[in-house]
């Protein structure tokens, strides 16, 4: 019998939290593994969805996040957490730059211009887990602002076409009130885009 569960992997920059991105999609019961950023696009599976992690200190500032540049050429939705959405913002001609007011721990973000479908179904004010020096400061051309809070206005983006998106916070941590809707979300995303092919 065919497998048709979807296949979305998680790309892995460095950050403390990656097998929550990985455990949280087990938990939907997508067809994932995490691979090192230095893995070769032409080594990647028939993909329908992909995840840029979070990373070190300053890795989505100095864009240093190995061939994430060729993942973002994929036909796929992709989701940027924290440092994957800073690389993902310079990457498409925004730009991030030292935060004034680095954000560690529990933080509120408040919905902007309807926020966006990774956020469908959450309440235009909830709480998320905060852990960057780093944060996105000039939004690229052809994408929106979804989330802001009050030290950072870009907590969040997603483009015109509907599939990229960047997340300054972390959902795969708990203490994010509706992390679990959001990759609920993403896998909705991956599962309409493979539909319509």
């Amino acid at each position: 019998m065919e497998d048709t569960r979807l296949v979305i992997d998680v790309i892995d920059n460095g950050g403390q939290w990656t097998h929550r991105e990985w455990r949280m999609l087990r938990y939907l019961g997508v067809d994932t593994q995490i691979l090192n950023n230095d893995t070769p696009l032409k080594k990647l599976r028939d993909l329908d969805g992909l995840i840029l992690s979070g990373g070190a200190a300053r890795v989505g500032l100095t864009g240093e996040l190995g061939n994430c540049a060729e993942y973002l050429s994929l036909e796929i939705p992709i989701l940027g957490i924290c440092a994957g959405h800073q690389f993902m913002a310079g990457y498409y001609g925004g730009e991030a730059r030292e935060a004034p007011a680095p954000e560690f721990g529990a933080a509120t973000i408040e919905l902007v211009n309807g926020g966006g479908a990774i956020f469908e179904g959450t309440p235009s004010i909830q709480t998320v887990w905060e852990s960057h020096n780093d944060e996105v400061k000039v939004l690229p051309n052809d994408f929106i602002i979804t989330a802001r809070s009050e030290s950072c206005e870009i907590q969040a983006m997603e483009n015109l076409a509907g599939d990229r998106f960047g997340l300054q916070f972390h959902p795969e941590v708990n203490d994010s009130e509706y992390g679990g809707n959001m990759f609920e979300n993403f896998v909705k995303i991956c599962k309409k885009a493979r539909d319509r092919i």
